[in-house]
């Protein structure tokens, strides 16, 4: 597994990292030994960077981290804050984020987090700028190491992107959502702020395998928030209608080398932008960690299939796209 430095953080994480939203069941029932298994598969690989949140099972799966045992020595558990019921959508204060994040570190039984990350709270906060000094102010005390954010759109990690305490940006960024190419990434690298990818699949089209008639479980967000009847249209095939992907994904087949798998294709195509610190990739079962580790070793794509993913992405795929990016 192939290792990038994670921004100013100094930290340096596996080029795959591991989504532990399923480990929380939130995307239906998981036992707690399949979810030892899905972590001791990606310790034994390498995937040193683990991604998670105090929402994910109302804690199980910072709890689930905390409790395991065969933790890598270098490992990097990063978690999110501000989604709870005691904060969002109007709650925000520097008080009620510290009981959060203490709460998480003793599930994740630590005394200081390696990174919090703001959890795409609302717009208008993070334009009112004071959670951003919170967050100095929580640093500073100790209970952070780092601190970063998690946001929905474009213009959301343009306001992040202004403040200097700022280590880390986890963004939307997959080959049906290229516009982070545009100048979001360079701007991360001018400021030495490692860019986190998230929704890499675009919640699993760009596998390959779903078909018009793939139906979901019902505790699945890819049932429940097809149409962003829960949260952001965004988060969930990354705000292209389900069936219209389908359609997309059979089409961006043709692109494909021979043989390889679409997933690890899209995944490589990630991470071939050197602003890009980390993906984090959820898995539905053990093996298929190891399945997306085998991206980190793939060439890089050529500049011309980039050109003609570009090219694919504006044409077919952007006017798709519902809600803002």
């Amino acid at each position: 597994m192939k290792m990038r430095r994670l921004g100013k953080t100094g930290l340096w994480v596996s080029e795959i990292g591991l989504g532990c939203w399923q480990l929380g069941g939130d995307f239906g029932p998981i036992e707690d030994t399949e979810a030892s298994t899905i972590l001791a598969n990606a310790a034994r690989l390498g995937v040193n960077f683990w991604d998670t949140a105090d929402v994910y099972g109302n804690g199980l799966s910072e709890h689930r981290i905390g409790t395991f045992y065969g933790k890598p020595e270098d490992l990097v558990v990063a978690t999110k804050v501000g989604r709870s019921s005691a904060l969002y959508p109007d709650k925000y204060t520097k008080g009620g984020i510290k009981d959060s994040l203490e709460e998480s570190a003793r599930r994740l039984l630590v005394d200081t987090i390696d990174l919090a990350q703001l959890h795409c709270v609302p717009r208008d906060v993070l334009e009112a700028g004071e959670i951003f000094s919170w967050m100095d102010e929580l640093q500073a005390e100790g209970l952070v190491k780092n601190w970063g954010a998690s946001v929905e759109t474009i213009e959301e990690a343009e306001i992040c992107l202004e403040q200097d305490g700022l280590s880390t940006l986890q963004i939307i960024f997959n080959v049906f959502r290229q516009d982070a190419a545009d100048g979001l990434l360079e701007k991360a690298k001018q400021r030495d702020v490692g860019i986190i990818v998230r929704l890499p699949l675009a919640s699993g089209l760009l596998s390959g395998k779903y078909t018009r008639e793939t139906e979901f479980s019902p505790t699945d967000h890819r049932s429940y928030n097809r149409d962003g009847q829960a949260f952001s249209v965004g988060e969930t095939f990354g705000g292209i209608p389900f069936e219209t992907g389908v359609d997309l994904a059979d089409q961006l087949r043709g692109f494909v080398p021979e043989g390889q798998r679409m997933s690890l294709f899209a995944l490589r195509w990630i991470l071939d932008h050197d602003a890009v610190s980390t993906i984090i990739t959820g898995v539905s079962n053990p093996e298929q960690i190891g399945v997306n580790a085998e991206a980190s070793d793939l060439p890089e794509l050529s500049s011309e299939v980039h050109a003609q993913l570009a090219e694919f992405y504006r044409g077919k795929v952007r006017p798709h796209i519902r809600g803002e990016v």
